[in-house]
């Protein structure tokens, strides 16, 4: 890599591009905090590169949470740069790559545990699940891709479902209050009650939480590896719900259901709870926004309740 520290640090904050998108995300979601994160990305990017011998060769990306910048090292390797905004959810990611460790998700190749700072191996962005046509293949992609994920344990500093499971069972008698469609509040309490039965054996796999389908791109190593968790130890079943979601057709719920448990071997019984729990907790983060429950959740739970 060209130049000296300074020289990276002039430079820098001219040629990153921190997306308007990944700002306003920030600033709604994190208040103050989300606004000094953007402010600091310039900066942070600057320290990494230099400190890890990185040159940017392309635009940067984001998400919701985090900005990523396609990277070379000194050694010729590609990569991408993730920065993100530290938080319960985050924090885990690398515990769980680690885990993993290119088992059918994207390699951690270097991580900061200061700042939540990681250096992947960079997969094929322009070949992402989401543009496969076939929504039936998208769905048992994302199954397979679970069933090796959920197999093995998770480390015991990770979040665990069973204390989000206390927490929602604690939040719905006073949500509940504020939804004004009498079905939606009965809908939403067979849910909790569904939830209320299985939350006393929570599971202990690792789970990714949120392998939705554009959290899964190509690679020339494997067809398809997951990005981005959101890890937490749980029961399998809790990891349905994005699935189900993707390109949302509620004549195709139960047919996606059923796929996906056939795929993962699980019990029908205890994923059908988890999925309305997942449909409990979105729940209750509009709630708690002022806003109405996701209408397409509340069809895939009516979908899935009334089989």
């Amino acid at each position: 890599m060209r130049g000296s520290r300074s020289a990276h640090v002039g430079i820098v904050p001219r040629v990153i591009d921190v997306p308007d998108g990944l700002a306003r995300a920030q600033a709604k979601a994190n208040g103050e905090a989300g606004r000094a994160f953007v402010a600091a990305l310039p900066g942070l990017a600057a320290e990494f590169l230099d400190r890890w011998r990185l040159r940017i060769d392309g635009p940067s990306m984001h998400g919701v949470t985090a900005l990523v910048l396609p990277v070379t090292g000194a050694d010729g390797t590609r990569a991408v740069l993730k920065l993100q905004l530290l938080d319960e959810e985050s924090e885990g990611e690398p515990v769980a790559l680690r885990v993993w460790d290119g088992d059918r998700a994207v390699r951690l190749l270097r991580h900061d545990a200061t700042t939540g700072t990681m250096l992947l191996e960079r997969l094929d962005a322009g070949r992402m699940l989401s543009r496969v046509p076939d929504d039936h293949e998208a769905v048992l992609v994302i199954a397979r891709l679970l069933a090796r994920l959920t197999s093995v344990p998770a480390p015991p500093q990770l979040r665990r479902l069973d204390d989000i499971a206390r927490e929602m069972l604690a939040e719905t008698p006073r949500a509940l209050e504020r939804v004004t469609e009498a079905a939606d509040r009965r809908l939403l309490a067979d849910c909790a009650a569904a939830v209320r039965e299985v939350a006393g054996e929570s599971g202990d796999r690792l789970l990714h939480w949120d392998l939705h389908d554009e959290n899964v791109l190509a690679a020339d190593r494997a067809p398809w590896l997951a990005i981005d968790p959101k890890p937490l130890a749980g029961d399998p079943g809790f990891e349905l719900w994005p699935a189900l979601n993707n390109r949302f057709d509620p004549g195709d719920v139960r047919w996606r259901f059923d796929a996906m448990t056939d795929v993962m071997g699980l019990d029908r019984g205890r994923a059908l709870a988890w999925t309305l729990g997942r449909v409990l907790q979105n729940a209750l983060w509009e709630i708690e926004d002022g806003d109405p429950p996701p209408a397409d959740d509340l069809e895939l739970a009516r979908r899935l309740r009334d089989r």
